[in-house]
């Protein structure tokens, strides 16, 4: 079922997101996280890609055994960074044999400038050359990125919503957002893409701050802001897992309320393959 479809029947979506386990170590482990998750029946469950594309064949896998063993829906993450034509029409030939037909079109991480050749890197330089090239081959539904805080690589908001417009225009049907820990951003996100015309369903990405040391690497990554009540909780819980634990499931919690009261579209969960605690989550906000 598409996903677009899915939103047209319930609000708000609930779904998670889980990550592949490197080449190098077992996949069970992640089946046991889809085990729990699934226990919460979420509306999709989506699968990301490692960096450059580096856990592609895995991603597939997993999505498929999501949607034709577990029997829910799955997006796929598909990036564009370091892919060929031809190597796209493979994949989206062994993606159609899975029977996915949902996918979040990514660009994609960028090698390091050293020993980079942008004329070997790709064929599609942006997320919107994959989507146009996604719907020319087959009517995939096609999920794409939104940034409450503005692309760390825009130049401005405005900048920002117009490239997220040209995605939308040229066959991407919802958003999924980057993580951000201040609701205010997202709203005035929402305010922003409508202004500009934008009329499809968003998702409000949030990640629990289950580990001090792992949130601050993502949001040095993703460019997000801590707000000074959060920060506070990671100064005094850093050295205290299991009290961290127990109060970011408490801020991710009063987050998600709050976004279901203002009757957000969507909820994604990056739940970073702990079952245990998106499911805690998900009861305290009445979600499952």
């Amino acid at each position: 079922m598409k996903i677009v479809d899915i939103y047209k029947e319930k609000k708000p979506l609930f779904s998670c997101e889980v990550f592949p386990p490197k080449p190098e170590n077992g996949i069970d482990t992640l089946y046991s996280t889809i085990s729990g998750l699934e226990k919460l029946s979420p509306d999709f469950i989506s699968v990301t890609y490692g960096a450059g594309g580096g856990t592609r064949e895995r991603t597939a896998e997993i999505a498929s055994r999501i949607k034709n063993d577990y029997g829910t829906e799955a997006l796929m993450h598909l990036t564009c960074i370091n892919t060929h034509y031809a190597d796209l029409k493979k994949i989206i030939k062994h993606i159609d044999d899975l029977h996915i037909e949902n996918i979040l079109a990514l660009r994609g991480d960028m090698p390091p400038e050293e020993g980079r050749d942008d004329d070997t890197i790709s064929d599609f330089c942006y997320a919107v050359d994959l989507i146009y090239y996604l719907k020319q081959q087959k009517d995939f539904c096609i999920g794409v990125a939104g940034y409450p805080e503005t692309h760390p690589e825009s130049p401005d908001p405005d900048t920002d919503v117009s490239h997220l417009k040209n995605k939308i225009e040229n066959g991407g049907d919802f958003i999924i957002t980057q993580l951000f820990f201040d609701n205010t951003f997202f709203y005035r996100f929402l305010d922003r893409i409508s202004s500009s015309g934008i009329d499809v369903p968003v998702s409000a990405g949030i990640m629990p701050v289950f580990k001090a040391g792992l949130i601050k690497k993502m949001v040095s990554l993703c460019g997000a802001t801590i707000p000074p009540v959060l920060q506070k909780l990671i100064d005094k819980y850093q050295d205290k897992p299991k009290d961290m634990q127990k109060a970011g499931i408490e801020f991710a919690s009063g987050q998600i309320l709050d976004l279901i009261e203002q009757q957000v579209a969507g909820i994604h969960l990056y739940t970073m393959n702990n079952a245990l605690l998106a499911e805690k989550i998900a009861k305290n906000t009445k979600l499952r």
